[in-house]
C-alpha cells in the first residue's frame, strides 16, 4: 500500500473543525439570510481552502446583549463541542446603555467561558462591533449620542480583552464606515448590512481565521 494512499485514506477520517459562534444580529445575518452571514460564507470559504469545518452552532439572535449571550447562547455553544468559535456580541450592550465596567465584566466571563470548553484555547476569534451610526437608521438608535465614540470605546474593550488571552481580534469598525457612502452594502431596513457588506467583512475575517486553523 503506497504511502499516499495511507495519508489519503487518514485525511478521510479526521473529523472537521467544529466551528460555533455567539454573537447578535451581525453573526447571524440580519439584513439578509443567515447562509449570507459572514459565518455561514467563512465555512465555506475555509473548505474552499482545504480546512476541512463544519458550522454546527449559530444561537445568535438579533437584539441580544452579553448577558444573553451567557444565559442563552453559552449553553447550546457548550453543547455543540466546538474546536474553534467566534465570537461578535456587543452592540445591543451599547444600545441599551450598559456601563462600561459592566460590559468589560459580562465580555471577560463570556470569552473566559468559551476558552474553557475549547480543546485549543487560542482557537477563539473576535470581531469588533461596526459603526452602525453611519447607517439611515443608525441616528434612531444613537438617540443624539456621541455613538461613535461610545463605540469605540466598547471596540477597545474587546480588542484589549483578546489581547489578553492572546486571542486574535479582527477590527471591521472602519470597513464599516464605508456604508455611509454605499447604499449597495446597507440592506432593506436600512440599518445592518446587506449580503455585499457581510461579504466585505468576511473578506478581512477569513484570512485571520485561516491563519488560525491551518495546521490541521
Amino acid at each position: 500500500m503506497s504511502s499516499i494512499f495511507l495519508l489519503n485514506s487518514f485525511a478521510k477520517d479526521v473529523e472537521p473543525i467544529r466551528y460555533a459562534v455567539i454573537g447578535d444580529s451581525y453573526s447571524i445575518g440580519e439584513g439578509t439570510t443567515p447562509e449570507k452571514s459572514w459565518p455561514a460564507l467563512l465555512t465555506q470559504h475555509l473548505n474552499q481552502q482545504g480546512v476541512s469545518i463544519k458550522l454546527v452552532s449559530n444561537p445568535a439572535r438579533t437584539g441580544w446583549t452579553t448577558q444573553q449571550a451567557v444565559h442563552e447562547e453559552l449553553p447550546i455553544f457548550v453543547a455543540s463541542r466546538p474546536s474553534f468559535a467566534t465570537l461578535q456580541i456587543g452592540v445591543n450592550d451599547l444600545v441599551q446603555c450598559v456601563d462600561v465596567e459592566t460590559f468589560q465584566n459580562r465580555l471577560a466571563l463570556l470569552l473566559d467561558q468559551m476558552q474553557s470548553v475549547l480543546p485549543d484555547k487560542k482557537r477563539l476569534l473576535l470581531v469588533t462591533i461596526p459603526d452602525f451610526s453611519v447607517t439611515p437608521a443608525g441616528a434612531a438608535y444613537s438617540r443624539e449620542r456621541n455613538m461613535g465614540d461610545k463605540l469605540m470605546k466598547f471596540n477597545q474593550i474587546i480588542i484589549q480583552e483578546g489581547k489578553k488571552r492572546g486571542l486574535p481580534v479582527v477590527d471591521i469598525f472602519p470597513l464599516s464606515q464605508k456604508m455611509v457612502n454605499n447604499s449597495d452594502l446597507i440592506s432593506n431596513d436600512g440599518l445592518h448590512p446587506s449580503a455585499k457588506g457581510y461579504a466585505e467583512w468576511e473578506k478581512l475575517i477569513s484570512p485571520v481565521a485561516f491563519d488560525l486553523l491551518k495546521k490541521d
